[in-house]
């Protein structure tokens, strides 16, 4: 478990993060969502221990992660631009994150290589920005971290690649290894994410569960004889869109309490449709009841 508590950072005069508090659960796939310039990646360089926080504590089972080798061990962090050294390949990358990886698995390795289409022993240098990222993956994949901490892991990746991704995440989870995902493309996070932290205002917005966070507000269509403006509906809402006499709306409460409001306007048809992680982002960051 990944326990955040109370952290501050700034950068001179500016706070990048302000009392940030959240726990990650073991085994879950963790999405760190957020504008840009939120703060997700400083966090994520503390989370890694790159960076000591200003005030607060990270702590991964219990033990401190800055300055700590024994818990650095189990952490794979991969920055959204790593750093190699000019020529070198991928297959000389694999041989040193070995040393200081001793559950590394080769076969892993080459068999990730295998299935984005890479060459492992080709210069890296030489390779697209997307299949630098896959050589990457791959090597965080074959380093079997507990923690594997993730900074726009989806960037420059086909969705092929995604795709494949995305199942070794969640083959990863089910090991019992923990994933922390900083990622502004929530699309992709919306069907492996099991928990997330929205950091907005250098501050935890809204976090927790996934599922039961996207309980909360639900999505609806609707249809009527007439025209529907919002301010005809019998109750908030965070979001309203109209087409002719066609409208879809997003509010919060009991969504059967919702549709029963909803039939004092005689609706031709109502229904509640799916709402996906990204539509959640946008109302918890822009949605305002009225």
């Amino acid at each position: 478990m990944i326990e955040v508590k109370g952290v501050k950072k700034h950068f001179g005069k500016t706070e990048v993060l302000k009392d940030v508090s959240f726990t990650v659960p073991d085994g879950s796939v963790f999405g760190m969502v957020g504008v840009n310039g939120a703060g997700k990646s400083t966090l994520l360089r503390l989370m890694a221990g790159v960076l000591r926080p200003d005030e607060g504590k990270i702590l991964f089972d219990g033990e401190p992660v800055f300055e700590n080798t024994d818990v650095k061990g189990g952490i794979f962090f991969l920055a959204d631009e790593p750093y190699y050294a000019s020529g070198t390949t991928g297959r000389q990358l694999a041989a040193l994150y070995k040393a200081f990886y001793p559950s590394f698995d080769a076969n892993v390795f080459e068999s990730r290589c295998a299935l984005f289409s890479l060459n492992s022993a080709a210069p890296i240098r030489n390779f697209s920005k997307g299949m630098k990222r896959q050589i990457f993956l791959s090597l965080a994949l074959a380093c079997r971290p507990k923690y594997l901490l993730l900074d726009e892991a989806f960037d420059g990746l086909d969705p092929n690649a995604r795709l494949e991704f995305k199942r070794a995440l969640i083959d990863i989870g089910e090991s019992g290894a923990t994933t922390v995902i900083a990622s502004h493309s929530l699309r992709e996070l919306t069907d492996i994410c099991t928990d997330f932290a929205l950091i907005g205002g250098g501050k935890v917005k809204r976090g927790g569960n996934l599922e039961d966070n996207l309980s909360s507000v639900h999505k609806f269509q609707a249809a009527f004889p007439r025209e529907v403006e919002r301010g005809d509906l019998p109750f908030p809402c965070i979001k309203f869109e109209r087409e002719g006499r066609v409208v879809q709306f997003i509010a919060r409460g009991d969504a059967d309490a919702i549709l029963q409001a909803l039939s004092l306007l005689s609706p031709l048809f109502a229904e509640e449709v799916p709402i996906d992680f990204e539509e959640f982002f946008l109302v918890e960051t822009e949605g305002k009841s009225r």
